[in-house]
């Protein structure tokens, strides 16, 4: 089985799971163990995986991190473990931090089994960093994360590389984050920056600040909006060819709507956390149809995942364009939408048995 789907059974495992994982040790046992063994280690070798290994810091004796993961002898990879869902602050993880600074380890892990942060020192040889310079979620990881998390594998583990990777992701995050902050309220400078060629020799007055900043916000969203509209183009494009071999309802039922271009009111933006919804039901429905059957079509209020693609076939509605209260809409056997509160897109794992249920239910019409 290939890296990446051992990560898919193992996510898929811990989302129905999670809810009984209730203890450190738990976690340990259910998620971290799971995932050091995908990354080909073995965790029954002590000379390879050592549990709670100890080390005297100054004052500070029997110090201990939950694993660490060797190489001749010597740790390379340090483990911290907090129970499932647990905060990951790095005020927590004082012992990672001494123990890091102790050994010849270049790598400090601070986990809850959901999420992984991943340090090293940068800033301060043999000090490890207080930021880390890449993030794994089991639940939610695109494949540019699998490609990272692969170089800590056994089998491909390079201390230079993933050196040169680690201060490379650093200030790539660091400036998506600025770029991030600017897209959302961009500084004065920055729309100075960019609208230099346009304003041409007029006073850079506070109406034209006012102007300018608006028109850099919407220019931002749209240039989102547009990337956003290309890349699903550019996935769903194969599916939407071998889906023309079959007979598709939409095409009788709604031809207009199948001849629209994505985003094609401008009021419409399809958000990163949408497209995150979509796939997660798209994984939930492949149990009872095939991925390539599932389409999302994006509204101002809501965002459709529907059957063929088919406005008469809906299989739920992802309500996020309120971030601090994601809602999913799920239908019953009236096609009567019931509205349920998410603390995370990954609930949405927890009404899977719902969805599918859905779907199922639309195929005794296809016979």
């Amino acid at each position: 089985m290939d890296f990446i789907d051992q990560l898919r059974v193992l996510a898929t495992r811990i989302s129905t799971t999670r809810a009984l994982i209730q203890t450190e040790e738990a976690t340990k046992n259910a998620m971290v163990m799971p995932l050091i063994q995908i990354l080909g280690y073995n965790v029954f070798d002590p000379l390879e995986v050592t549990p709670e290994i100890v080390a005297d810091v100054g004052t500070k004796k029997g110090e201990k991190v939950d694993y660490a993961i060797l190489r001749d002898g010597k740790p390379i990879i340090l483990f911290e473990c907090k129970k499932a869902g647990a905060e990951l602050n790095i005020n927590h993880a004082g012992q990672l931090f001494r123990y890091f600074h102790v050994t010849a380890a270049r790598f400090g892990v601070l986990t809850n089994g959901l999420v992984y942060r991943f340090f090293t020192d940068l800033e301060q040889p043999n000090k490890m960093d207080e930021k880390p310079f890449f993030e794994f979620n089991i639940l939610d990881f695109k494949d540019r994360d699998v490609e990272e998390l692969k170089k800590f594998a056994k089998a491909a583990f390079d201390l230079d590389t993933i050196l040169t990777t680690a201060n490379e992701l650093k200030y790539t995050r660091a400036i998506q984050t600025k770029l991030t902050e600017w897209m959302h309220q961009p500084t004065e400078e920055f729309v100075k920056l960019v609208s230099a060629d346009l304003v041409g020799t007029r006073r850079f007055t506070p109406a034209i600040r006012d102007q300018f900043t608006s028109i850099t916000r919407r220019a931002f969203d749209q240039l989102v909006s547009e990337r956003i509209n290309e890349r699903l183009k550019g996935a769903m494009a194969p599916e939407a060819t071998s889906i023309s071999d079959h007979p598709a309802p939409v095409m009788t039922e709604q031809p207009a709507a199948t001849t629209q271009p994505l985003l094609a009111d401008p009021l419409i933006v399809t958000t990163a956390e949408e497209i995150e919804g979509f796939h997660i039901v798209r994984a939930i429905v492949r149990e009872v149809i095939p991925g390539k059957r599932v389409f999302m079509r994006d509204a101002q209020s809501y965002c459709a995942v529907l059957l063929d693609d088919n406005n008469r076939k809906p299989i739920c509605r992802l309500r996020f364009n309120n971030l601090q209260r994601l809602r999913l809409g799920i239908f019953n056997q009236d096609k009567e939408e019931e509205q349920l509160d998410l603390g995370s897109i990954d609930d949405i794992y927890n009404f899977a048995d719902r969805i599918k249920a859905t779907v199922a239910s639309y195929l005794p019409q296809e016979a």
